[in-house]
C-alpha cells in the first residue's frame, strides 16, 4: 500500500490509520537512499515526495525552511542566487547507492548526512533550527524555530536528525546557512604515503589559515578523479574558501609552511569544485556497484592503520577524508569482508557502518556496532515515546528482537 501525501495533514491521518490497525510503515523519501541501513519489512508505504515547497528564506537572517519533500537541488540554486550555502555540504550518494532519482532535503537530515565541510564547520545536525514531524501515533509534533537565537523546549531537532525515519516522519526542516565563499583553491601534495599524508593533513588543519576540508588519496584512487591523476601516484589535498584576495594569500603561505612534506601545486577555483564534489560523493568508490563499501570513523591518526589493515586482509579500495578520521572502504560484499570491517573498528577504538551492499547482506548482519546497554535502554524509550507501537521502518537501522 503506497502513500504519497501532498500536505502534513495527509500524512498524519496515513500514519494515524497504520497506528490503529498496527501496520509497519516505510517512511521515504525519493527513495534515493533505499538500499542504505537495513531493507524494512513493511505493510504500508508513505512518501514524502509530494510535500515540497519552501515555506520561508530570509537572506539576511541565514534561514531557510522547505518542506521534506523539496529536491536539495532546488535549494542549493536558491541560496546561490543569494551569494548562500548549505553549511554542512550534503552529498549526494545517487550514484555510489545506485539510485537515478533526486534526493530531498528530509532525507538530508533524516540521515545527517554531511560532506568534506564537515571538520570544519560541523555535521547537518549542527545547523538544524526547527522541525515539524509526525510521530508514531499520527500526531503533529514541532521543535526549535525560525530565529537562531531559539533556545526553547528539548532539543527534538538533533534527535530527529539521523535518525533515519525511525522516530518520526519529518514534514518541514529549518536550516541555518552561511554566505557562500567567493573563491575556492586546493593545495595537492603528491607522491605521500599514508602516514605521511595525514602528518600533513594535521599541520594543515592545525595551522592559521582555517582548512575546510582535508582529505588522502591513494594512487587507485586518486586516479579515478581526472583533476588530480595527472600528479601521478598518491595526494594529499587541502582546500581554503574565503574572498579571492585572501584565499591565494593563505594557499601560498600554507603551501610554503608544508614545504617540508613535498612541493604542493594549487589548483583553482573550477578545479576545487569538482575535486571535493567528488570526495563529497565516494566518487572513487561509486563504480564496482557488485563491492560493499563501508563508513569507517576514527581518530584521525588510526585512518592509515585502519586503511593498510583492511588493505592486505581482502584488497580494499578506500580513501581518507575529514584529516583522516573517516575512512570509505570498499571490498567484497562477504560476511568475512564485513568482520574484519567490524575488528579493525573496533581495534582502533573506531564506529562503522555498512554503507553499500546488497539486500541480502544488510538483511542478515549488524550495519552499524550495537550499542551499549545502558544507552541501548534509553533508544528503546525514546522510541517508545515517539513511537509506541514501533510502526516506522522497523529493523531499518537494526533488526527488531
Amino acid at each position: 500500500m503506497l502513500a504519497a501525501p501532498a500536505d502534513e495533514s495527509a500524512l498524519a491521518a496515513d500514519i494515524a490509520d497504520a497506528h490503529a490497525a498496527g501496520d509497519p510503515v516505510w517512511v521515504c523519501g525519493r527513495e534515493t537512499k533505499a538500499s542504505l541501513l537495513r531493507p524494512v519489512q513493511a505493510a504500508r508505504t508513505v512518501s514524502t515526495r509530494d510535500i515540497t515547497g519552501v515555506t520561508l528564506y530570509s537572506p539576511s537572517e541565514l534561514i531557510f525552511s522547505a518542506r521534506a519533500g523539496t529536491p536539495v537541488s532546488e535549494i542549493e540554486t536558491m541560496l546561490a542566487e543569494q551569494g548562500q550555502h548549505m553549511i554542512a555540504e550534503p552529498p549526494d550518494f545517487s550514484a555510489l547507492l545506485g539510485s537515478d532519482s533526486t534526493q530531498t532535503i528530509g532525507g538530508v537530515v533524516a540521515t545527517n548526512l554531511s560532506g568534506p565541510r564537515r571538520i570544519a564547520w560541523g555535521a547537518t545536525r549542527d545547523h538544524i533550527m526547527g522541525v515539524r514531524a509526525v510521530n508514531g501515533t499520527g500526531e503533529v509534533i514541532r521543535a526549535g524555530g525560525r530565529v537562531l537565537k531559539n533556545v526553547t523546549g528539548l532539543d527534538v531537532c538533533k534527535l530527529l536528525t539521523g535518525s533515519h525515519g525511525t522516530l518520526a516522519v519529518m514534514t518541514e526542516v529549518t536550516l541555518k546557512v552561511l554566505p557562500a565563499p567567493e573563491r575556492r583553491a586546493t593545495l595537492a601534495i603528491g607522491g605521500l604515503d599514508p602516514v605521511k599524508g595525514v602528518a600533513a593533513l594535521a599541520a594543515a588543519l592545525g595551522s592559521p589559515y582555517a582548512v575546510s576540508a582535508a582529505a588522502y588519496l591513494p594512487a587507485a584512487a586518486a586516479a579515478r578523479l581526472p583533476v588530480v591523476a595527472w600528479l601521478g601516484g598518491p595526494v594529499t589535498i587541502m582546500r581554503i574558501e574565503d574572498f579571492a584576495p585572501s584565499v591565494v594569500y593563505r594557499t601560498d603561505r600554507l603551501r610554503c609552511d608544508l614545504a617540508a612534506f613535498g612541493t604542493g601545486e594549487i589548483l583553482d577555483d573550477g578545479a576545487t569544485r569538482s575535486l571535493w564534489s567528488a570526495v563529497r560523493d565516494a566518487a572513487p568508490l561509486a563504480a564496482a556497484q557488485e563491492h560493499a563499501v563501508w563508513r569507517i570513523s576514527v581518530r584521525p591518526s588510526a585512518g592509515p592503520g585502519v586503511a593498510n589493515a583492511l588493505e592486505q586482509a581482502f584488497g580494499a579500495r578506500w580513501f581518507l577524508d575529514w584529516g583522516g578520521g573517516l575512512v570509505w572502504v570498499a571490498g567484497p560484499a562477504t560476511a568475512a569482508a564485513h568482520a574484519e570491517v567490524c575488528r579493525v573498528s573496533r581495534e582502533a577504538h573506531g564506529s562503522w557502518m555498512l554503507f553499500r551492499g546488497p539486500e541480502s547482506m544488510r538483511a542478515s548482519t549488524e550495519l552499524i556496532p550495537a550499542e551499549a546497554a545502558p544507552l541501548a535502554r534509553i533508544s528503546q524509550r525514546v522510541k517508545a515515546a515517539f513511537d509506541p507501537k514501533g510502526i516506522l521502518n522497523p529493523g531499518r537501522m537494526r533488526a527488531v528482537l
